[in-house]
């Protein structure tokens, strides 16, 4: 084969999330043609360290504009087709819409999407429902159903997602893939000795209110009325996405001596060898949370929502406790568990990293991603 193009619009997910997919492909033999509309000399470095071929293209990341949209999709399959690879892998929503678009018009001949969840667009709670996102969600669904219609397959990372798409007649039940998460490098994320003075708790994450963020500060506050030692920490940058928290409230809450915020880092891990408690209230469209599963192959326990994708990654009691969404109270209760019972922070940490070590392995989901591709 001629070699497959990954087509993304965040270049450093080519190298952070998909680095060790890339290398079981090049491993063998396999030529990676790897798309992103951002690249840095940085990221473009990295990513040809792992074997493959960075390439630009066009393609903003968030929003619709026909006009530039379709103009991007012609201009990628004319680069698709220069390339001519023998498939195309797309992830993100723009992506899978319009990658998928432009493989078909450039005659690649077997293409594939990835669904890592949802996302804002299809947040259905009463609240954010407004007729804006109702008429986005409506178009977005149309472009979906049209573009996934042209994949031979396409990979979901969590039940809720495929009974959605398959339900609304978004993708054909014989499309779908379903894997336990993009997976880890296990060895890259070795389990850290559990934190207990102070209990820390960390959410990394997108700094989005969808995300809990607000609910992680406002059960911080509950917390530290009880326990002042206790410590709360958040890691992440803001976002284009209409849900980002400002700069300046998480600046305001740095002051109130809530939370510390480093703000976006380029290496987690030391940051969860350094807390107690992984939390993620999230009540986003989450696919399978990266940042839980990283917790839990550091052996940390999670506390996360009972809520689609975060759910997948906690038994209750075992590894972390689920709470329901937008709940800062029960939230709050969690946390206060593993102050006044520190002990279970090692013992669910453990859990969690045998957790990971079974569900969570790259190499694994890799075999089963390239299973499906024909490889």
């Amino acid at each position: 084969m001629s070699g497959i193009a990954l087509i993304t619009t965040q270049a450093f997910s080519l190298w952070n999330f998909r680095g060790p997919l890339i290398r079981a492909l090049t491993d063998r033999g396999v030529d990676v043609y790897a798309l992103a509309p951002d690249f840095d000399d940085g990221l473009r470095n990295r990513v040809l360290e792992l074997g493959a071929v960075p390439v630009d293209y066009s393609l903003s990341r968030t929003g619709i504009n026909p006009a530039k949209d379709a103009a991007a999709v012609f201009q990628l399959a004319r680069l698709l087709k220069r390339l001519s690879p023998d498939m195309a892998l797309s992830y993100f929503i723009k992506p899978v819409i319009y990658g998928s678009i432009a493989a078909w018009l450039a005659g690649v001949p077997k293409r594939f999407s990835m669904i890592e969840g949802l996302g804002y667009v299809f947040l259905n709670d009463s609240e954010s429902m407004r007729w804006r996102r109702h008429a986005l969600r409506r178009a977005v669904s149309a472009l979906y159903r049209f573009a996934l219609g042209l994949n031979r397959k396409v990979f979901f990372l969590n039940q809720d997602d495929i009974d959605q798409f398959v339900d609304e007649g978004i993708v054909d039940q014989n499309q779908v893939a379903r894997i336990d998460g993009i997976g880890l490098d296990l060895a890259h994320y070795a389990p850290a000795t559990p934190v207990l003075k102070p209990v820390t708790f960390i959410l990394i994450a997108r700094m989005l209110k969808e995300k809990g963020v607000y609910d992680f500060v406002e059960a911080a506050r509950r917390v530290r009325k009880r326990y002042p030692a206790a410590r709360f920490v958040l890691v992440g940058g803001g976002d284009q996405n209409p849900g980002s928290v400002t700069e300046a409230e998480l600046g305001a809450w740095v002051a109130e001596g809530l939370v510390e915020w480093p703000g976006q880092v380029d290496d987690v891990r030391p940051w969860l060898a350094r807390a107690s408690v992984f939390v993620l209230p999230s009540y986003y469209r989450e696919g399978l949370p990266r940042g839980s599963q990283e917790a839990l192959a550091m052996g940390l326990p999670v506390i996360t929502t009972d809520w689609v994708g975060c759910r997948e990654t906690v038994k209750d009691g075992v590894n972390g406790f689920l709470v329901p969404v937008r709940d800062s109270n029960a939230l709050a209760r969690a946390m206060i568990r593993f102050i006044e019972s520190p002990g279970l922070i090692g013992r669910m940490g453990l859990e969690g990293r045998r957790i990971a070590e079974e569900r969570f392995d790259a190499h694994v989901i890799n075999r089963r991603i390239m299973e499906v591709l024909g490889l």
